[in-house]
């Protein structure tokens, strides 16, 4: 197993291992409440994000970078290639009118010419505003207005008739550009009479502090807010992850570093990630889907050495894997080893960790057979070649977290907001910590209030809110970021989030209750999809379950049963609410029995974005959720009390 080499090999790198050092402050009754690290990475004192293509085509003008998709291949970008492209299109924007600290809006789901673009606007001395492909007319209307952003480049017919919907009403609507309708050919054409010297100058009057982009929280309630953040911003986020995981994953691995980017380029995690691959000139490839189907056969094709994801599509990934096995009547056997595998992963960490012996010979003997049955089956749905993987945007549960592990992928959990340019922590490479979403990013400060909220300070933490003062001043306090959520330091500094601050529920009997600890558990099993966890002023804990499609396509398959059975009628099936219930009871494993979930409904029905149950970031909208289905959440208390 590839990652057992990894870590054997880790532990012989005592230089690498030590690396993150932690500066730890308690209070008067040894909990440690602030978790502090030095940068790795100086504070740039000139140039900006923009600068890195050029510095890239000067040094290793023939290093691929990118690949990007043409016809079903993928086709390489040498650094020089991309530079040019850059300036290209940057010309364009010139031309067409932007001016130094002029904004543009990009609507597009993920691809190469996002990335080219944002780099672009940098180079023209502008300001990228990101604007996720789902949102709609009235977002757009009010982000465009709220930003002055002047010009907008979308990927389709529709996204371009949702601007113009979302900004008729404007005195003056955005000059709007479309990917698919040849928006960097135009561009290029539109700036070919203009000397590359006109964006070089652009480019070398930015400075770190500098305004980068102005991105939108999705935000679960009320109006989105525009987070300003700088290049230093940048800079702080992508240099510093790159110091701490690049020389490790390289070095330990002995692999050329390249990934599969499909995270929304709209989410800051996404942004910054593409500017880390680049400052250490590790390949990436663009996917505009975040859906695990079509993710699959994108995996195989690029074969990334690691990737970074969200709960959700782990979560998939592993429902995928059982699926599979019940289809050729090894369900049991898959159950098997998704036990011995969350029983090995915590054996073999315990050894590498100095605090445990690690797996038992007939532990290990059960592990190698189910890795022949079962754990390489994972490796190759992810390409076959990944050793590595980031999670974040919410928590991932542990013991999914260690059945990964025994398959041969490192899943490292990462927490952070697009106040903080992504990550605020990470799991460090050789040091694991499934159940925690690590240790503060290089340069970072993390500390916990009195009421339990997780403070963050440091470079990566943004400056203010775009023309909010009131909101900026309300969560920016002595340069600590106030970010509502709740968390807790462990003894040695590694964080573990326990949910947010404005969704504890308080039952009618005083008990403070986290919905998050139970949500994140039951959508890591199937047949779940989405949840909302309920109870706020109610005599117990109750929760909303809707059923994953794929999950219902299978179960039905499996059983012979017509594929257009109603969902309504599955929903009333003994044996379909039987396994809701044992997710149900895995999720109540980790609280209390006060805080447990009493009862649930199953309805029918999705949370997504294009209903507005979702965010674009995948987080559940409370409230909207709440309003759309008041009525069974009354009759689960209803029926209840009769």
């Amino acid at each position: 197993m590839g990652v057992r080499k990894d870590l054997k090999r880790a532990k012989q790198r005592a230089d690498l291992a030590s690396r993150t050092e932690v500066e730890l402050v308690r209070d008067e009754h040894g909990t440690v409440r602030e978790a502090r690290t030095a940068p790795m990475a100086a504070r740039p004192t000139t140039g900006s994000a923009a600068d890195l293509p050029f510095t890239n085509a000067a040094e290793a003008p023939d290093a691929v970078l990118l690949r990007r998709k043409e016809q079903g291949t993928w086709r390489p970008v040498t650094a020089a290639a991309f530079a040019r492209e850059v300036t290209a299109v940057a010309k364009g924007l010139i031309a067409a009118g932007l001016e130094p600290g002029g904004r543009v809006a990009v609507m597009s789901r993920t691809r190469y010419e996002w990335t080219v673009l944002d780099f672009a606007i940098w180079a023209a001395g502008g300001q990228t505003v990101p604007i996720y492909a789902t949102s709609s007319a009235e977002q757009i209307e009010w982000i465009v207005r709220d930003s002055g952003t002047r010009f907008v480049v979308t990927e389709t017919a529709e996204n371009a008739d949702t601007v113009a919907t979302g900004t008729a009403g404007h005195e003056q609507p955005p000059r709007t550009w479309r990917l698919d309708a040849g928006a960097m050919a135009e561009l290029t054409a539109l700036g070919r009479d203009l000397p590359d010297e006109e964006v070089t100058k652009r480019r070398t009057a930015l400075t770190p502090d500098t305004i980068a982009t102005v991105c939108y929280t999705s935000g679960t309630t009320g109006k989105p807010k525009g987070c300003v953040l700088t290049h230093a911003n940048l800079h702080a986020e992508a240099a510093n992850t790159v110091e701490l995981l690049h020389p490790i994953f390289k070095e330990v691995t002995r692999q050329v570093a390249s990934t599969l980017l499909f995270l929304p380029l709209a989410h800051i995690l996404g942004r910054t990630l593409q500017i880390a691959c680049l400052m250490a000139r590790i390949e990436i490839g663009h996917c505009p889907s975040i859906k695990p189907d079509e993710l699959r056969p994108a995996f195989k094709e690029f074969r990334p050495t690691f990737l970074v994801g969200v709960p959700y599509l782990f979560e998939k990934i592993h429902d995928t894997g059982r699926a599979t096995a019940e289809k050729i009547g090894r369900g049991a056997s898959f159950d098997r080893a998704d036990r011995i595998g969350v029983r090995f992963g915590e054996a073999y960490l315990n050894r590498f960790l100095d605090t445990g012996k690690g797996p038992a010979p007939t532990l290990y003997a059960a592990w190698a057979l189910y890795d022949l049955l079962v754990y390489r089956r994972i490796r190759k749905e992810l390409g076959g070649r990944m050793r590595y993987a980031i999670s974040g945007g919410s928590p991932l549960d542990r013991n999914l977290n260690l059945f990964f592990y025994a398959a041969g992928i490192i899943v490292y959990e990462g927490y952070g907001l697009t106040e903080t340019s992504a990550a605020a922590t990470i799991v460090p490479p050789l040091k694991p910590r499934p159940g925690t979403v690590g240790l503060p990013v290089p340069g970072t400060a993390i500390r916990i209030a009195d009421d339990g909220e997780v403070l963050i300070k440091g470079g990566i933490v943004f400056g203010a809110y775009w023309n909010n003062p009131a909101a900026t001043d309300a969560v920016l306090q002595d340069d600590w970021f106030a970010t509502g959520d709740l968390g807790s330091l462990d003894q040695d500094g590694y964080l573990t989030i326990t949910g947010r601050k404005k969704d504890i529920l308080v039952t009618s009997g005083g008990k403070n209750v986290s919905p998050a600890v139970l949500e994140d558990r039951l959508r890591s099993r199937s047949p779940v999809g989405q949840c909302l966890v309920v109870g706020d002023n109610r005599p117990f804990v109750a929760a909303l379950i809707t059923l994953d499609p794929e999950a219902i396509a299978h179960w039905l398959s499996v059983r012979r049963l017509p594929a257009d059975t109603p969902l309504s009628e599955v929903a009333r099936d003994p044996r379909i609410r039987a396994d809701v219930q044992k997710a149900v009871d895995y999720a109540n494993e980790a609280v209390s029995r006060a805080e447990s979930i009493r009862a649930f409904t199953l309805v029918e029905g999705e949370f997504t974005e294009e209903n507005g149950l979702l965010t674009p970031s995948l987080k559940v909208k409370r409230h909207a959720v709440r309003a759309v289905y008041g009525d069974e959440i009354e009759a689960l208390y209803t029926k209840r009390s009769r």
